[in-house]
């Protein structure tokens, strides 16, 4: 038996056209509060720039929030964008929220920028290196070797962050195994290799200081709701949202519900939004219980991340409820 705590809670704080940046940021610490209430073992958030319909621009400022009104629940990034970043800043953010919450804060990194290439430009290390140059400066200022060094990361959390790699290919599952980190599969953006990927992760893997043996997760977009239909009329909003955001107005906000039942897919987009939906965990809990079974077990993930996109807080609480009683049967 898995308990639910098997599942764990992956946010990109999506802005909808019925509100605001700010309630889609208070949201998120609501929702934060109710799936540590389900027993979820972590919360975290993305790193997304210059996109108006994602207000995830600041994950460590948002998972501090989250933090504060939470006792349980692990809280961090999924993922920091190391690019972006000069590896020392991100050390000192992260630093003070392990030295404030000792033992419940990850950071989960990866390698993409999250944005248009020119916010990826301004944002970026002053002194880019190449990734994995970037990886070791900031794992080393949490796990020194050899006494003190010339710079050092203050505060120096007693405890420190829970290191993950996140990515969407096998490569970066190679990548994450031969460094002994613990490893997220993005099946959100690219699915159907989740056990390709796990499997290079588990065959790379050498014991660090991370981890003595192999850890790998799975993230999906799950969208549960009591019934087929409605689970479809919610994920419909949010697909129709990244289709106007790709063809007529990258600037938009998500669309409501409502004005996505109203819209008509057609030819492209109907292609479009198969795409994104067939692959991932949408529909009734009968529907997509056995689905969320069989990708565990496929995989062999010993943590599963559900990124639920939903537009309303009742129903997103709604969908980690109800995917807490599809881990809870495993």
């Amino acid at each position: 038996m898995v308990e639910p705590t098997f599942v764990s809670a992956h946010d990109t704080v999506p802005v909808w056209r019925s509100g605001t940046a700010a309630d889609a940021l208070r949201d998120t610490v609501d929702l934060a509060r109710a799936v540590e209430a389900l027993g979820y073992r972590r919360y975290w958030v993305a790193e997304h720039h210059s996109t108006p319909a994602l207000a995830t621009s600041a994950p460590a400022v948002l998972a501090g929030q989250i933090l504060a009104v939470t006792a349980t629940i692990r809280v961090g990034s999924g993922a920091v964008l190391l690019p972006n970043h000069a590896p020392l800043a991100v050390a000192e953010q992260f630093g003070v929220l392990g030295s404030l919450h000792p033992g419940r804060v990850d950071l989960g990194v990866g390698r993409a920028v999250g944005g248009a290439a020119a916010a990826g430009a301004r944002l970026g290390d002053p002194h880019p290196r190449d990734f994995p140059a970037q990886l070791d400066e900031l794992v080393g200022y949490f796990h020194r070797e050899g006494g003190a060094s010339q710079v050092r990361a203050v505060p120096e959390p007693a405890v420190a962050p829970e290191f993950w790699m996140v990515g969407s290919s096998p490569s970066s599952a190679a990548f994450a195994g031969a460094r002994g980190l613990p490893y997220v599969y993005a099946h959100t953006i690219v699915p159907g290799l989740a056990s390709v990927a796990l499997n290079a992760y588990r065959k790379a893997f050498r014991p660090s200081v991370h981890l003595e043996y192999p850890r790998g997760a799975v993230s999906a977009i799950v969208v549960l709701a009591d019934s087929d239909e409605r689970a479809h009329s919610l994920a419909d909003a949010f697909v129709l949202g990244q289709i106007l955001m790709r063809t007529t107005d990258p600037d938009t906000l998500l669309p409501t519900e409502e004005e996505a039942r109203r819209h008509r897919f057609g030819g492209a987009e109907e292609g479009f939004r198969r795409e994104r939906i067939d692959p991932q965990l949408v529909g009734s809990l009968a529907t997509v219980a056995p689905r969320f079974e069989a990708l565990v077990r496929e995989s062999g993930a010993d943590e599963f991340f559900a990124l639920s996109q939903i537009p309303g807080l009742e129903q997103r609480i709604r969908s980690y409820e109800l995917l807490a009683k599809a881990a809870a049967s495993l």
